[in-house]
């Protein structure tokens, strides 16, 4: 498996140096909404900690991170009025990742309505904004 890359767009994030929609943070992980969201709502949730996918990460902050994408989740079910959630994580190129990171995507879901295409449009960011305040609110109820 190749090596963690420090460089990768989710590691420039983590260190402030790319902006994003934070809708949480701890000492452990991070969570932002997805620039091309396939619902709306659709967040992904990061361990602080260099691991490229499952494959590699500390199992302690793997476990923390599935925490904070279920407290996210049910925070997103009642700020988005959605029926479900979809939870997916991918692992190496071939396993479907994109950016080498781990990453969880949490994306809220409407009975009937499809998913929009993976990286097919980008959300506008007052759009964005508008939901991060929402749903980070939430979380601070939760």
């Amino acid at each position: 498996m190749p090596a963690y890359d420090p460089n990768n767009i989710f590691a420039k994030i983590l260190r402030g140096e790319l902006p994003c929609h934070k809708v949480y943070e701890d000492d452990r992980a991070f969570a932002f909404l997805d620039i091309m969201p396939r619902a709306p709502g659709h967040t992904l949730v990061l361990p602080k900690s260099a691991a490229r996918n499952i494959l590699d990460v500390d199992a302690d902050d793997l476990g923390h991170v599935h925490k904070v994408a279920q407290k996210i989740a049910k925070a997103a079910m009642s700020v988005f009025d959605a029926d479900g959630i979809t939870i997916q994580q991918f692992n190496e190129s071939a396993g479907g990742q994109v950016v080498f990171h781990l990453h969880v995507h949490v994306i809220p879901r409407k009975e009937g309505v499809s998913m929009k295409p993976p990286a097919s449009e980008k959300e506008k960011p007052e759009v964005l904004s508008a939901h991060a305040l929402k749903l980070a609110a939430a979380l601070k109820d939760a």
